[in-house]
């Protein structure tokens, strides 16, 4: 155990976070994203009995946004004609405007196929139990600086 780290956090994540760099993404996969097929590159990492946003804010509590790019946390656009509701993404732009000055403004969102194609170059992708559709998350890894240790 160690103070300030966020319980949900096992050592196997935490060790993936510290080893990505600069611009490496990390996807944080609702329970119906392939994981395994887009992960075939990337480590997987199986948290199944968690939801996305629980993991987001312990992820977000350590991890610095990329600043040199415009959405640095990206979601997947819902397809054009499916009436699905996403309230799960206002839990998810609370949590960034925390940690972000930027706000809500660091979102961007990937049409469906798109998100699949750039999570496959992900340096990891997280597993979970997430029942909320269309709850898939990057998160797009900054530089830590003097401030922000």
């Amino acid at each position: 155990m160690l103070r300030g780290i966020p319980h949900i956090l096992s050592p196997e994540l935490l060790k993936i976070l510290c080893e990505m760099g600069h611009s490496d993404r990390i996807v944080i996969a609702d329970g119906n994203f392939p994981a395994e097929s887009m992960g075939r590159d990337a480590h997987v990492i199986h948290m199944e009995g968690h939801g996305v946003p629980e993991i987001l804010e312990a992820i977000l509590s350590l991890f610095p946004l990329d600043t040199y790019v415009e959405h640095p946390v990206c979601l997947m656009s819902v397809t054009d004609g499916d009436t699905v509701e996403t309230p799960i993404w206002d839990q998810y732009m609370t949590l960034v405007e925390a940690c972000d000055s930027r706000g809500r403004s660091a979102i961007g969102h990937i049409e469906r196929f798109a998100f699949y194609e750039e999570a496959k170059k992900a340096y990891a992708i997280i597993a979970t139990s997430e029942r909320a559709l269309y709850a898939n998350i990057m998160l797009q890894k900054g530089v830590v600086t003097d401030q922000g240790l």
